[in-house]
């Protein structure tokens, strides 16, 4: 009840980066709206789509609209060409937050922030986010390492870095960042195979740095947005109303990290408990995986919106 967050009249979240796209869905409304593929009259406008997530959140209460980046995507290159053909308006962010420290949610973040054109911007993040050297263990033999996020970086791209494990708020409490999420369910354990190293000792990874974005839509309810939801979306969402005292959910989006084989046995159970929450939308995007996505379509298909990279949603 400590985070009280402002009444918005309007959340839009403009996907500059996610796995899929179609530019030939079809399929726009007035909540959905996807990227044009003529340019010039021709079909050639194009957008990039990679195992990465990053987004433009633009949030409104009366006559004022404020900005705020999360995360970067994967390639470095990659989201900022989808900033480019989006016309997104990077000059005018305000706040930027990253969801974990992994390179699918980092990758981008020079050429991002270069677009900015700005110095001073608020980045906040979680601590554990700068673990390195930080990595999945497929074998003793073979180790698949993420590549090191540094205070540095952020130091030397002039952004103001805000360290936080606790919820804190963003632009005047429009958005709220989430922090350390607890672990409560009985199967959102996290990555059972990560790893990272701590003076010289292997420890296993709870990627606790993992958290999302929250915003209270005016009669609507929480829209929770979250990077790959290692915490699990359920403690996710149960943690936002929690801190916020809000329970009415209207929308949650992200990657709910439900892809493969370990996973799988845990779409049923998640899927289960979002339509306990009676959200108005559910929208999985990047690591949520194709078998969870189905499911969760079929299960909730008044619910169910399919986001790509280039998609922007409207909230109102």
């Amino acid at each position: 009840m400590d985070n009280q967050l402002t009444l918005l009249d309007k959340v839009e979240i403009l996907t500059l980066q996610d796995n899929y796209i179609d530019i030939a869905a079809g399929d726009g409304n007035d909540i959905i709206e996807r990227i044009f593929p003529l340019k010039d009259g021709e079909l050639k406008n194009t957008i990039l789509a990679e195992h990465g997530f990053s987004a433009l959140i633009s949030v409104t209460q009366g006559e004022q609209t404020r900005k705020m980046l999360f995360d970067f995507g994967l390639s470095e290159f990659g989201a900022a060409f989808n900033a480019d053909i989006l016309n997104a308006d990077m000059k005018a962010i305000q706040a930027i937050a990253i969801s974990h420290g992994h390179s699918d949610h980092t990758g981008g973040f020079k050429q991002l922030v270069q677009k900015t054109g700005r110095k001073g911007i608020p980045l906040v993040i979680h601590p554990a986010a700068f673990r390195h050297p930080r990595y999945i263990k497929i074998s003793e033999e073979f180790k698949i390492n993420f590549p090191a996020f540094t205070r540095e970086m952020i130091r030397e791209a002039g952004l103001d870095l805000v360290e936080t494990e606790k919820p804190y708020p963003l632009m005047d409490g429009s958005i709220l960042f989430l922090g350390q999420i607890p672990r409560e369910t009985a199967y959102e354990k996290g990555l059972p195979d990560a790893y990272f190293v701590e003076q010289g000792q292997e420890k296993f990874d709870a990627i606790e740095d993992d958290t999302a974005l929250v915003m209270h839509l005016k009669d609507k309810g929480l829209v929770v947005l979250s990077g790959c939801a290692h915490s699990g979306i359920i403690n996710t969402v149960n943690y936002a109303r929690k801190v916020t005292g809000i329970k009415r959910v209207h929308a949650v989006m992200g990657g709910f990290h439900l892809t493969g084989g370990h996973f799988e046995p845990f779409i049923d159970p998640t899927t289960q408990a979002l339509k306990a929450f009676d959200p108005n939308y559910v929208i999985p995007t990047h690591c949520t995986g194709r078998k969870a996505i189905n499911y969760m379509e079929r299960e909730m298909p008044d619910k169910f919106l399919l986001n790509m990279a280039g998609t922007k949603l409207t909230f109102i």
